[in-house]
């Protein structure tokens, strides 16, 4: 995908402040230094579009973003051990979950995951909401640049089983080799298109 142009729109926690329905919208989820913020800024070509931060756990709110005039793209707040307080950390839950549920707009989720990390409750809870609202969703195991590649397999095989996904549902990226991005696209595409 060629990237002409991507702006910040607004931030939002509840329906009443989403942006209209004008574009498709797909949205990225995962856990907090799952390395969501990296991801979307290598996608989208721009240093620091989306905010990096340590400590992990400042994406708090709904963030949208227009891409090429002609879709969105939605950074979801970011859930786990992220040292915040706790009547916030409350809120995350409930804010995804409405967000999957209401918005028309949504043509899938990229659902990211951490090569170096076992899927937890949380991601387990995200994925039976992704299928039990039926929206398409695009696994990606990121920062497999951090193992080595004789030791990626037993890692994505963890990930599998915990998921219960099959090893081809998932794409490898890292965004230090950018290794990753042109298959993240297509699929990203292919979700657009349908």
């Amino acid at each position: 995908m060629k990237i002409s142009s991507a702006e910040f729109i607004k931030s939002a926690t509840r329906p009443g402040n989403y942006p209209p329905l004008e574009f498709a919208e797909i949205a990225f989820a995962g856990r907090s230094n799952v390395g969501k913020s990296s991801l979307i800024n290598v996608l989208l070509n721009r240093k620091s579009l989306v905010r990096t931060c340590s400590p992990p756990g400042r994406t708090q709110l709904i963030n949208f973003f227009n891409v090429n005039g002609s879709f969105s793209l939605v950074d979801l707040p970011g859930y786990g051990f992220a040292k915040v307080p706790l009547a916030v950390k409350k809120a995350w839950g409930p804010m995804i979950c409405t967000y999957l549920e209401v918005r028309k707009s949504l043509k899938g989720v990229v659902f990211i995951f951490d090569i170096r990390r076992v899927p937890r409750e949380e991601d387990l809870q995200l994925l039976d909401w992704l299928e039990g609202f039926g929206v398409p969703t695009i696994p990606v195991i990121t920062k497999i640049d951090k193992i080595n590649r004789s030791q990626r397999d037993k890692h994505i095989r963890q990930i599998t089983a915990a998921t219960g996904l099959p090893k081809d549902a998932f794409s490898l990226f890292s965004a230090t080799t950018r290794e990753g991005k042109e298959e993240i696209w297509e699929r990203i595409e292919d979700a657009l298109a349908d």
